[in-house]
């Protein structure tokens, strides 16, 4: 089969995994790269082991030869209008998280993408680890019975050892302790308890540490959630923590539950004192190279070959997690409660 041909946006430290994992699926290739700095195309080239010529503007990347998709990994304020534009020009998406920053901006890619009729895939690649793709087996196989609390926290102190410290602590930038990171965290509870959410209460804070003093927003936050058919969810996005990466998983079902790698189910031979262990490798880095882009690109290219959106990580999925993201970091903001519906008036 034909290679995809693949231009990125952005060439940083996202582009760099996303590219090798592009490549590697063995689908698609990627043969152009925009960036606002020049870049050397034989560098390119014998970085990443194929030629690649670099533009300095984004109409001219969209103008290469051939190009059918583009893979945007810029800054995450620049994301919006340029989906908006890759959209128009008919070039399929490949879009990092978040997504956007606003609602607003969430609107103009989606409107943007359906109408334009091209393919998206939104970067939650947390979704096809082996952490949740063993999880999320056991609960459609219904070993859990029916899910109805769950907790999915993320753990990550993003300080000046971060490239992206430098952009990251604006306000602009970052945007919230769930824009920045937790989004990941809380996708992933979206995930595992599906159904629609109702309402949100989030509350923030920020740690007093100098190592954090110079975010502009809280880069701690806890969000209640609860869903449509009244069961509840929570989930914590903490940014400003001096600890090892930590993804919690806990999953409470009517049948047993899960705890990271650990579970408990009610059937007979059974210990209920005891947790059992699954063998599957945690989410436990928050380096790109460790993400599995690869696993993810593969569907998106299969699927964009069968002219089908592709599971798990197309636009309806996200536009749906934007959307409790922005109804929890709205939550923060007024000190209350925030219903999906009043956000989506």
């Amino acid at each position: 089969m034909k290679k995809f041909q693949v231009g990125v946006i952005g060439y940083g430290w996202a582009a760099t995994a996303h590219i090798g994992a592009i490549n590697a699926t063995g689908l698609a290739e990627v043969v152009a790269v925009y960036s606002s700095r020049e870049l050397n195309d034989a560098t390119l080239e014998t970085t990443h082991g194929s030629p690649i010529k670099s533009y300095r503007t984004l109409e001219a990347l969209l103008a290469h030869p051939g190009l059918q998709v583009v893979d945007i990994t810029s800054y995450p304020w620049e994301h919006a209008d340029q989906a908006v534009a890759a959209a128009a020009a008919g070039k399929h998406i490949i879009l990092e998280k978040p997504a956007t920053l606003s609602m607003e901006d969430l609107r103009r890619v989606e409107s943007a993408v359906t109408s334009a009729g091209v393919h998206f895939c939104v970067c939650f690649e947390c979704r096809w680890s082996s952490h949740f793709q063993g999880i999320k087996a056991m609960l459609d196989k219904g070993l859990m019975g029916t899910v109805h609390y769950g907790e999915v926290d993320y753990y990550h102190g993003i300080g000046p050892w971060y490239g992206q410290f430098r952009w990251n602590i604006t306000k602009k930038g970052g945007g919230s302790a769930l824009l920045t990171a937790g989004c990941h965290a809380l996708d992933a509870l979206l995930l595992c308890m599906g159904g629609e959410v109702e309402e949100v209460m989030t509350y923030s804070t920020k740690s007093k540490s100098e190592t954090f003093a110079p975010y502009e927003y809280d880069t701690s936050s806890v969000t209640i959630l609860k869903f449509a058919d009244g069961r509840v969810g929570k989930c914590a996005a903490v940014v400003d923590c001096l600890q090892p990466y930590y993804f919690h998983t806990h999953l409470v079902g009517s049948e047993g539950a899960i705890l990271d790698k650990k579970f408990h189910v009610n059937l007979p031979g059974f210990n209920k004192h005891a947790w059992g262990e699954m063998s599957l490798k945690m989410l436990d880095s928050g380096d790109v190279s460790d993400h599995p882009y690869q696993t993810q690109f593969e569907a998106f290219f299969a699927s964009l070959a069968r002219d089908e959106a592709m599971p798990l990580t197309a636009l309806a999925d996200a536009v749906h997690s934007h959307e409790v993201i922005f109804a929890a970091d709205r939550s923060a903001e007024l000190g209350r409660p925030v219903k999906l519906a009043e956000l989506r008036a």
